[in-house]
């Protein structure tokens, strides 16, 4: 059920009414029973998968933190009569004890994960291995399904599994207010991966209809699907018509593609979470939020510190300083100073580190050699500028343009035009092409291919370029004001016809403009694979 559907709509119009004509106290359990219907509507077999996941991490999480408060209250009333060793000891055991039961949680689900989204890919290796050493014989593809948000779901599971393990708050003990944490259904398509203990905090609270609330969240909703059916959907169709003829649209068409595709997955991605937060929002729930204007970076980590910020978070948290800080790495750290000198080998066991996580990064997003090349492309740039730090300062030593409006520009211009090239792996789907495509921008673009003919063969009129360019522009505009403080905000301290022809106006903007017509489909979210 996709949200730009009218049986999203429908779904959400009597789930709206429902939530508040219901008590206070009923009001999560009803969208629980809500966002379960919502999965079962998708695909009756994918409740067995989410059933699962919120089972196992149920009872693990429950299981140790239960653990851990008993053993606190046993080891108070009895460390005075323990020696210090025999006190770690005793730690070590319990320690150990938890440990087992989150690894096995852990891995189960993980594990699950794994199958469901790397067998094939994996059989597809084997099968290529077998294929180079002149073997006819090959592994037969497993027909599997792959349940909706999978990989949000289980993250965000997971998560919630760590934290408890690591102490930072006890186990929810009921187990349908964590299966409503899990399977809160505006956040199944595409995210936020949220973390139980921000949204734990209005998720299972009452809430009386507000209609501040309320219009904010409608506001929200409706910038959703201008950026969703205005500019995302309607540029797709130029986006997927030079990926399907590389041979036709390649040169300068390859490059208008890669910014056709940034602007794409932009306005699709961040329109989807605008839904989701403003869906959350006009039942009185904070959901976390997932961009900061990632365009407008000056570098690629700072891109990614604004871009899908709880996925990024969520690998830095759980995978990266785990990692990083793990005995191994701390044995490597010394053993490369040792070898390599402390400058170099302080930085190796980092660099090792981000690799991991961007390999996994990669892989996250799809089971094909396309996404992990990608994750490490992203590696590679972040590491060779790090190391072209002390290079950055002398430059800013000898000429002086930092903090300057043409510098500024610059970086942003080269963090857009260093991401969109990136995502070329994303869009051709094919490493080889990816690469033939962006060496195309350099050795076969001419003047000839920047006519209106070609643009216009790619599907779409000249009307439909100008709704795009000034969508794209009310982009610019509204990520301007945004650095300032809420858009919506400074729009609700405005006189009321001021309020009227801004959010009548947006709206009328998404009805008229919107790419959609008779026997439309709205499509797919580009995360919902996910």
């Amino acid at each position: 059920m996709l949200f730009t559907s009218y049986e999203f709509l429908g779904f959400l119009l009597v789930v709206f009414i429902m939530y508040y004509l219901l008590p206070g106290r009923a009001q999560w359990s009803f969208l629980l029973l809500a966002s379960y219907t919502f999965y079962f509507m998708a695909d009756p077999r994918y409740l067995i998968f989410i059933a699962i996941t919120t089972v196992s991490t149920y009872l693990a999480a429950k299981n140790i933190s239960e653990k851990k408060q008993s053993f606190d209250i046993w080891f108070k009333e009895h460390k005075k009569e323990m020696e210090k060793e025999e006190r770690k000891a005793v730690k070590a055991k319990e320690h150990a004890a938890e440990k087992k039961i989150f690894l096995c949680c852990l891995l189960f689900n993980l594990g699950i994960l794994a199958v469901t989204k790397y067998t094939n890919f994996t059989i597809a290796n084997i099968n290529s291995i077998i294929g180079a050493f002149g073997n006819q014989g090959t592994l037969s593809f497993v027909d599997l399904v792959i349940p909706m948000g999978i990989s949000f779901y289980t993250f965000q599971s997971m998560g919630y599994l760590i934290d408890v393990y690591n102490g930072k708050f006890e186990a929810q003990k009921n187990p349908f207010k964590f299966a409503l944490f899990v399977s809160f259904f505006p956040q199944l398509v595409q995210g936020p991966i949220s973390r139980y203990a921000d949204l734990s905090q209005t998720l299972f609270e009452e809430h009386r209809f507000d209609w501040k609330t309320v219009s904010f969240g409608l506001e929200r909703i409706m910038w959703g699907f201008f950026k969703k059916l205005v500019i995302a959907d309607r540029i797709l169709v130029a986006v997927q018509a030079i990926i399907a003829s590389p041979d036709t649209y390649n040169g300068f068409y390859a490059f208008a593609g890669a910014m056709f595709y940034a602007l794409e997955l932009y306005a699709d991605f961040t329109g989807g979470i605008d839904i989701t937060i403003g869906v959350a929002e006009t039942m009185g729930i904070k959901v976390t939020e997932n961009f900061r204007r990632p365009y407008f970076s000056k570098n690629i980590k700072e891109y990614w510190n604004r871009w899908h910020i709880t996925m990024g978070t969520w690998f830095t948290d759980y995978i990266f300083y785990p990692i990083s800080a793990s005995q191994f790495m701390m044995k490597l750290s010394k053993k490369s100073r040792a070898r390599l000198g402390n400058n170099l080998g302080k930085r190796v066991p980092v660099y090792l580190s981000s690799f991991i996580v961007w390999f996994t990064t990669g892989i996250w997003h799809g089971a094909s050699w396309n996404f992990i090349v990608w994750g490490l492309g992203n590696f590679v740039v972040i590491m060779i500028s790090q190391e072209l730090e002390p290079f950055y300062r002398w430059f800013h030593s000898k000429v002086n343009v930092d903090g300057t409006f043409g510098w500024k520009l610059f970086q942003v211009i080269r963090t857009v035009l260093i991401m969109s090239s990136l995502r070329m792996f994303d869009c051709y789907r094919d490493v080889p092409l990816t690469f033939k495509m962006f060496g195309s921008i350099f050795t076969k673009s001419s003047l000839s291919q920047l006519n209106a003919d070609a643009f216009i063969g790619m599907g779409l009129e000249a009307h439909d370029y100008a709704v795009v360019f000034i969508g794209m522009l009310v982009l610019v505009v509204v990520s301007l004001v945004q650095r300032s403080g809420s858009v919506r905000g400074k729009i609700a301290a405005q006189a009321a016809p001021v309020r009227f022809i801004a959010w009548y106006g947006l709206f009328m903007a998404t009805l008229i403009f919107g790419a959609y017509g008779i026997g439309y489909s709205a499509s797919q979210f580009i995360y919902n694979q996910f």
